[in-house]
């Protein structure tokens, strides 16, 4: 029994000794080979994979008037966006031109050209998921410089940034960026005039053009921001085709390191250009308006613009019809 046992003892000894050092062998192999993965910090979320961004950019906005009366006809404020609002809440970004001022003074604005939005006349916009409006255009100060503060308070008070117009002149040239997939979009506007003629001075918190001014904000904005859009308020009423200073001031904005130029004012849509790796959208004509006067004024267009980290992927024109009922997709 004796050696019995201890033969058991030797091959027992055997056994561990070829086992363990294999094992420990492995063991070491298996941290050198985790060493060499990549460092993930605690806490930190592995990056996820880059999507797409859709953009829609619409025309001019204006919702006094006729407008402003259909609404309230209606008992809706939200009535004169009804047609077009899923399409535009359906995008990662909605952008369009805020052609008249909101306030609460006064009364509702019936004819002539001198603009003002009712402050219900916003839950429009919201409907339709508008996510930034260039205030910079030439019915600005239409309702003051009350109007203008007013305008910025109620839009920020509802969610709605605002480029073109701030609280300073600095401010109104810094711009605003968004953030969305992943890329963070910038946004600064311009107008050709802030006036309406109705003002002999010049209220520096709206942005006017001027070529070496918005290069000098492009450039600004380009660490804060991966896509740089620029809105202009220019041109001729009613001309089918872009004027000088429109293409001087979009291919300098696009030189600058802007992607997109979107502009409005014409009251109709003006043929877009791809120039220098971007798009000029010279005019998208009206989106909500009144002026039935003139076919081609109840014809406008929405931009549909697809990018990924930075980069423009396509982009199509959509027609819309303008009724008294309101904006409609063809």
């Amino acid at each position: 029994m004796k050696s019995r046992g201890i033969s058991i003892r030797r091959r027992l000894k055997d056994w561990t000794g070829s086992f363990f050092p294999a094992m420990h062998r492995f063991r070491l192999i298996l941290l050198l080979a985790l060493s060499l993965l990549p460092i993930m910090r605690s806490g930190e979320p592995a990056p996820l994979a880059s999507m797409e961004t859709r953009l829609v950019f619409g025309g001019d906005v204006m919702m006094s008037r006729y407008v402003g009366r259909a609404a309230r006809d209606a008992g809706d404020p939200a009535y004169p966006f009804r047609g077009v609002a899923p399409f535009l809440k359906a995008a990662d970004l909605a952008f369009v031109n805020l052609e008249a001022p909101f306030s609460d003074r006064g009364k509702p604005t019936e004819r002539g050209m001198v603009f003002r939005a009712g402050p219900e006349m916003i839950e429009g916009l919201k409907l339709a998921g508008i996510d930034v409006v260039s205030t910079a255009n030439n019915h600005a100060r239409d309702c003051g410089g009350y109007g203008v503060e007013y305008t910025l308070d109620w839009l920020t008070e509802n969610g709605i940034a605002a480029a073109g117009s701030a609280a300073t002149a600095d401010a109104a040239h810094e711009g605003v960026v968004i953030a969305r997939n992943g890329t963070r979009f910038g946004f600064l506007a311009y107008t050709y005039d802030q006036t309406n003629g109705n003002h002999s001075d010049i209220d520096g918190r709206v942005a006017v053009m001027d070529i070496a001014s918005m290069k000098k904000d492009v450039w600004r904005m380009r660490p804060r921001a991966g896509v740089i859009v620029v809105s202009m308020h220019a041109g001729i009423e009613y001309s089918p085709r872009p004027n000088a200073q429109q293409k001087a001031f979009a291919h300098a904005a696009i030189d600058a390191g802007a992607t997109i130029v979107v502009g409005h004012h014409p009251h109709v849509t003006q043929s877009p250009e791809e120039y220098g790796g971007g798009l000029i959208l010279y005019s998208l004509g009206n989106l909500v308006f009144d002026q039935f006067q003139r076919a081609e004024t109840q014809r406008g267009e929405l931009a549909e613009v697809w990018m990924k980290e930075g980069k423009l992927l396509r982009w199509r024109l959509l027609s819309v019809d303008i009724g008294k009922a309101g904006p409609r997709l063809r």
